[in-house]
């Protein structure tokens, strides 16, 4: 009789129908979502969009908003951005990481010197990774909830072959930045160069791997202590080493 019990009460409740639970940085709702809702233990179900949210760590869903598809300004960056397991903050619809995938740069993430801030461009860790559009030809960085638009030095003569790129609230007024599948290039009308996708990363005095468009050739006449580099655009949920 008890295993009869045993039985009809399995029975039961698979008849309920026990729901799944959506894992860490799985979809859990948005306008014309269908699927699951409830996120597993420990996860908040966090609004990134009014299309998409999605299961995060986390005690409370911060608020964001971006710009309607076909914009025709960068649209406005999420105001907060959530941190996942490791430290990296987890990538927002309609965003990417930048990083490089050759050594000695080796998956090293564009970001500014000062987090969040307008300063130089440079390379750094998985943790310290920002998130960027390409709008309207203008590489986008969103600094915690405010645009930051990279910006490349004018040449002075026709004898400088690098170019510094940092970071400026205001946007560029010359060049134009694009991803080539996910390669971002930069270009200028007033300039030639061998390859639009060809950039250095140079160390400063502090060690900081600060990024310069490349004017010269791709891995030929390479400025002493720079590395040739190409940068990628990476969309994993998180940024990884």
């Amino acid at each position: 009789m008890l295993r009869t019990s045993t039985l009809i009460a399995a029975g039961l409740a698979l008849a309920s129908g026990v729901s799944a639970v959506v894992p860490v940085w799985g979809q859990c709702g948005g306008i014309g979502f269908g699927g699951e809702t409830v996120c597993d233990s420990g996860l908040v179900c966090t609004k990134l969009n009014d299309y998409y949210s999605q299961c995060l760590q986390g005690t409370a869903p911060p608020a964001s908003t971006t710009a309607a598809p076909g914009s025709s300004v960068p649209p406005t960056p999420p105001s907060s951005t959530s941190t996942a397991v490791g430290g990296s903050t987890t990538l927002a619809p309609g965003y990417s990481f930048i990083r490089a995938v050759v050594d000695p740069n080796f998956h090293k993430y564009l970001r500014s010197e000062i987090a969040w801030t307008a300063s130089e461009a440079v390379l750094g860790e998985p943790s310290e990774a920002a998130q960027f559009q390409v709008t309207n030809g203008q590489l986008v960085q969103n600094a915690n909830g405010t645009p930051l638009y990279a910006v490349v030095e004018p040449r002075a003569d026709s004898t400088v072959m690098k170019l510094k790129v940092s970071w400026s609230a205001t946007p560029a007024t010359s060049g134009a930045f694009v991803f080539s599948g996910d390669t971002l290039e930069w270009s200028n009308p007033s300039i030639t160069r061998p390859q639009n996708n060809a950039w250095l990363v140079c160390p400063d005095a502090d060690g900081n791997r600060d990024l310069y468009v490349n004017l010269g050739p791709y891995s030929y006449m390479t400025p002493a202590g720079c590395a040739d580099q190409t940068i990628h655009a990476y969309t994993g949920s998180t940024a990884t080493a």
